[in-house]
């Protein structure tokens, strides 16, 4: 089977992203965080394509932050780093994860898992931090904050932070999970199956249900939800009451 095509058209979806937040600029240094996961392994994929032809150059570093959830996980992905010529770091999580990863939720591991990127960034000198969430991650976020903490609020796809010394930028905003899945058994990447004990019964999984159910009703309601944060009617909310 012929895989240029699903990676041409997910490639030109990520690189649509980059140019509209203007993500990447000549000479960054961006370290790419990769969970083992398909929508890790198919950014770090598709960003070491885009540089064989976009007209700037930047620094990729692949890192992988061990929870300590398997052990097989990361000579995975060692391998795959040494396969597709990346530098690369697999690092530990901070030492407040040690006395913790007995009995944590799903808010306390990102935030492990993002306190040891940054201090990685700041220690090698990059600056931008690649995620791989996707469409669906940003759209299942905002319905997560409106249901249950009764906000209006997602992931955004450029996002700076230290008063501009670091950015968080999201290159498959674009892109559909569906979309992923499939590049990913086309390249025939090594996907590393999730540990995580609570995969499966978070609040996430539930909104993503709803999310699945609502599209058979309407194919583009992921789209539609997406839209919906940048295209704010004003005139048509009401008007907060004092306190």
């Amino acid at each position: 089977m012929n895989i240029r095509g699903p990676l041409y058209f997910v490639t030109k979806k990520t690189g649509k992203a980059v140019w509209d937040y203007k993500m990447i600029a000549d000479g960054d240094k961006i370290i790419m965080a990769v969970s083992g996961g398909k929508d890790s392994l198919c950014l770090l994929r598709i960003m070491l394509e885009r540089l064989k032809f976009v007209p700037i150059t930047y620094e990729i570093v692949a890192c992988h932050v061990d929870m300590g959830f398997t052990w097989s996980d990361t000579d995975i992905l060692r391998s795959h780093f040494e396969k597709e010529g990346v530098s690369y770091m697999i690092i530990p999580p901070p030492d407040a994860w040690q006395e913790q990863k007995d009995n944590f939720d799903c808010f306390w591991c990102s935030w492990n898992r993002r306190k040891a990127i940054f201090d990685l960034a700041a220690k090698i000198g990059a600056n931008k931090i690649a995620f791989a969430h996707h469409m669906d991650d940003i759209i299942e976020t905002m319905l997560l904050n409106l249901f249950f903490q009764g906000e209006i609020g997602t992931m955004m796809p450029y996002q700076e932070m230290f008063d501009g010394e670091l950015a968080i930028i999201r290159p498959l905003a674009y892109v559909e999970e569906h979309e992923l899945t499939r590049l990913a058994g086309l390249l025939h990447l090594p996907v590393v199956a999730s540990s995580c004990p609570h995969g499966d019964v978070s609040k996430r999984a539930l909104v993503k249900g709803i999310v699945g159910d609502l599209k058979k009703h309407n194919s583009n309601v992921k789209k539609n939800i997406f839209r919906s944060l940048t295209r704010i009617r004003q005139d048509y909310l009401p008007e907060i009451a004092p306190h």
